[in-house]
């Protein structure tokens, strides 16, 4: 009878084996629906301590055999009560014990360490399940919309999504794309349904190195007025995964809560979609939009930011006279300000317009640091603010902005363009040829990697090189490109100027001064450029910023006339250099 009594050992020994194997598959199923689901981490936490002190009392009902004896009733009660205290404990004190830190493999705590690590990432464009092309608008405008909450993190380096939309379906491994970009990860985003009033979206966080691995993954059922509130809340999500510390402003900027109207919504992503496609007649139905979307929702400020930023590229490219362009720039950016102080693309808009508009410098300035305090990832805004310091002759500032920007969205050829002004202002000639060739290498005609990578021929001395692309940039003809340099090969650099100089007048009246301007300071002629200059600045050209720049200062461009100097005084830009 005692013999009977006596424990079994390798009934406890396969207890054991039994109740930590199921322990350790349910805890692995719970964390990965915590996961999933984005559910409380305090689920976890009471199934863990249940499991710890639910391994005593399995093993002392193997003990006592099975028996409810009065030894085996006291020990399972007091296991009980103090199983019961620690939960109650937990639970009142959320992260005091933390018992998930007690699971029996570290793979969560590998993964974190991991996480922890990322310093830099990039969105890839979104993976469109839908199953139609219809939607492309919509997963397009989600894909910026993602990264533009993301760029609020001043502590992540977010690339922007020009270089991002690269790798749209490309035949790549996640460590390779990340190698190329030199990210620490990647994020891999979906959607597979967009309905009248939701859409489906997931989101996943892949680690590239030292091995690609999936670290967060989850599925979200979105209200499309809800749309501004998802990007928020993936962007703190992600900065909790890898551990990212949020400054003050940053956790405000976040933790706002906006509803919208999801008709208008989808019309300024509409607007937004031929806003990238950049030609006239995409630029024209970008502008119908936006106002179909003011329409649909007087009150929301994007759309009107989105009108004001149309206006500022039709006065950019003189599409239209400044009489037309400006009075309705300042109507809808007024009206954005008035709607949404708060909108780092409504802070975006107003430094463009005031920079390149009004020729308010400071408050152009004041606008772009704002900008950069809301989304330091902004490529664009960190570029426009480089060239504003680069036409106030702070240099140093713009060349550091400038490689910001670059390294931001290396991949996108208006980046790299843009970026030819500021460096050629700094002096880096050889830097400017090769990002200018990398530029049209993606775009072959783009228009300001053409005509900045002309101005610098000019400069170093290649004539033939200069006209050849002035030329092309200028939308002449191929007919008075061929006489023109023809005229070179025979007669010079001299006679060709003047043949370029006539013909231009002739294709583009008053409507180039800038260009015209360089070209009769480079022919010699100070007085007859000095007249289109003035001309510039009475027309309130968009181009007139740059006269204080290396393109009207150096080389064959420069002009020794006081008068030009009186010109930027009246300007109020600055007369010497920082260098």
């Amino acid at each position: 009878m005692k013999q009977a009594e006596q424990p079994n050992k390798a009934n406890i020994a396969k207890t054991l084996i039994v109740y930590m194997g199921g322990a350790w598959v349910i805890i692995e199923a719970i964390n990965f629906l915590l996961d999933k689901y984005d559910l409380n981490a305090a689920i976890l936490d009471v199934f863990i301590l249940l499991v710890i002190f639910g391994l005593p009392a399995i093993l002392i009902y193997t003990w006592f055999q099975q028996k409810f004896t009065r030894k085996a009733i006291i020990l399972q009660a007091i296991n009980g009560v103090i199983a019961l205290a620690v939960i109650v404990f937990t639970l009142v004190n959320p992260g005091k014990l933390d018992p998930t830190q007690l699971r029996l493999l570290k793979f969560k705590d590998n993964q974190k360490q991991l996480a922890e690590s990322i310093q830099s990432l990039a969105v890839l464009p979104f993976d469109n399940y839908t199953g139609t092309d219809e939607f492309d608008y919509y997963v397009a405008g989600m894909h910026s919309g993602l990264i533009g909450d993301l760029g609020k993190i001043s502590a992540l380096r977010v690339l922007s999504k020009t270089t991002s939309r690269f790798f749209k379906d490309v035949d790549m491994t996640i460590p390779e794309i990340a190698s190329e970009l030199g990210v620490d990860a990647v994020i891999e985003p979906s959607i597979s349904c967009v309905g009248g009033d939701s859409v489906c979206v997931q989101i996943k966080l892949v680690s590239a190195f030292p091995k690609e691995q999936q670290l967060w993954v989850q599925n979200y059922r979105i209200e499309k007025s809800q749309i501004l509130n998802f990007y928020n809340n993936v962007t703190r999500k992600i900065s909790e995964e890898i551990n990212i510390v949020l400054t003050p402003q940053e956790e405000d900027l976040l933790a706002e809560s906006k509803t919208i109207n999801s008709e208008a919504y989808d019309l300024y992503l509409k607007g937004l979609y031929y806003w990238d496609q950049f030609t006239p007649e995409a630029l024209q139905l970008a502008l119908e939009y936006f106002n179909k979307s003011i329409e649909t929702d007087p009150e929301w400020a994007q759309p009107y930011a989105g009108v004001a930023y149309y206006w500022v590229a039709v006065h950019q490219f003189s599409l239209a006279p400044s009489s037309v362009t400006i009075p309705n720039m300042f109507e809808n950016l007024n009206k954005a300000i008035e709607l949404d102080p708060n909108s780092s693309f409504v802070h975006y808009c107003s430094a463009l317009v005031n920079g390149w508009t009004a020729w308010n410098w400071e408050k152009a300035e004041q606008e772009f640091l704002k900008v950069l305090e809301m989304n330091p990832n902004y490529a664009f805004g960190h570029m426009y603010y480089a060239h504003l310091l680069s036409c106030l002759r702070r240099n140093d500032e713009a060349v550091s902005h400038c490689r910001t920007a670059l390294d931001l969205d290396p991949l996108n050829p208006m980046i790299q363009a843009l970026s030819t002004l500021v460096l050629a202002s700094a002096g880096e000639y050889k830097e400017v040829i090769s990002m200018a060739e990398k530029a049209l290498s993606i775009v072959p005609d783009h228009p300001v990697a053409l005509a900045n990578l002309a101005a610098i021929y000019a400069i170093i001395g290649e004539y033939r090189k200069s006209i050849e692309l002035w030329t092309t940039y200028l939308y002449l003809d191929e007919d008075a490109r061929k006489s023109i340099l023809l005229t070179f090969d025979q007669q010079g650099i001299e006679a060709a100027l003047k043949e370029f100089i006539t013909k231009l007048e002739l294709a583009t009246g008053d409507n180039l001064p800038m260009e015209l301007g360089q070209l009769n300071a480079w022919l010699g002629d100070e007085a007859k450029a000095l007249s289109w200059y003035e001309k510039g600045y009475e027309a309130h050209h968009p181009m007139m910023p740059y006269i204080n720049t290396l393109f009207t200062s150096a080389g064959p461009f420069k002009i020794d006339d006081p008068g030009f100097d009186s010109l930027i005084l009246k300007m109020n830009l600055p007369l010497k250099r920082n260098e």
